[in-house]
């Protein structure tokens, strides 16, 4: 999305040749061999990762197909002059669900540094609505919540049906050129310099339409209720008249 040298001082030009250039394309060329002639040709990359997750019992194109889409998410995270402290909704759902975005950043420092070996930090949204047979009701109803996690190797949230909103590749070969074995400036600069905020709440925007149907306003509800009406929650329901 970006030239290669755009990131400069924080991201050199050799680390995106290296890391896109190389990484990326290797992750995308093994993974068009892995599903050639199989039934996961065509699918989209986001439903090849879920699918080859295989409920914890990975299939041979999972590896691939996570860290392909792992990297792209990254990559569309970085922009030039991004980075400092977010706006619009995101910046207030920071605020309001994890206590302020220093407590943010403590948060995602944390689960970047203390990521051993391969992996990634995120900033992820949980589901709100989930069918529930144990309730009278037939929706079981919580408040989506803002979840900073790491992942080893090449699991991303998406297994967990989390919604991504923002990612940090901590893998040696993302930063090793440029920070060597200082994981925790890399993660500093990713912060103060490089991530793209404007493309976080677009993602926010759309995690909000595919899995809330209209989110409720939750200062009108009880926090300690777990279980809502339809009418409760603000879903209009159309009753069948045939």
């Amino acid at each position: 999305p970006f030239l290669q040298s755009a990131l400069e001082p924080y991201m050199s030009k050799k680390t995106l040749e290296v890391h896109w250039g190389k990484h990326q394309r290797g992750y995308i060329e093994n993974l068009n061999r892995q599903i050639a002639n199989t039934p996961l040709e065509g699918y989209l990359l986001e439903d090849i990762v879920k699918i080859s997750y295989n409920r914890g019992s990975p299939q041979p194109a999972f590896n691939n197909a996570a860290q392909a889409w792992n990297h792209d998410f990254f990559f569309t995270s970085l922009k030039p002059g991004g980075g400092k402290s977010p706006t619009g909704e995101i910046a207030e759902l920071i605020d309001k669900q994890l206590g302020s975005y220093d407590n943010f950043v403590k948060e995602f420092k944390l689960a970047a540094a203390s990521q051993f070996g391969a992996g990634w930090a995120w900033l992820a949204r949980e589901f709100l609505f989930f069918l529930s047979s144990l309730s009278f009701y037939p929706f079981c109803l919580k408040e989506a919540k803002l979840v900073v996690e790491k992942t080893p190797n090449a699991i991303n949230p998406l297994i967990w049906d989390h919604i991504p909103l923002l990612v940090l590749d901590v893998w040696e070969h993302a930063y090793y050129l440029d920070f060597q074995n200082n994981r925790p400036d890399y993660v500093s600069t990713f912060l103060e310099h490089l991530v793209n905020w404007d493309i976080v709440n677009a993602r926010l925007d759309r995690a909000k339409a595919f899995m809330n149907w209209g989110e409720p306003d939750w200062d009108l509800f009880d926090k300690d209720a777990d279980i809502l009406t339809y009418e409760e929650a603000g879903i209009d329901v159309v009753e069948d008249s045939s």
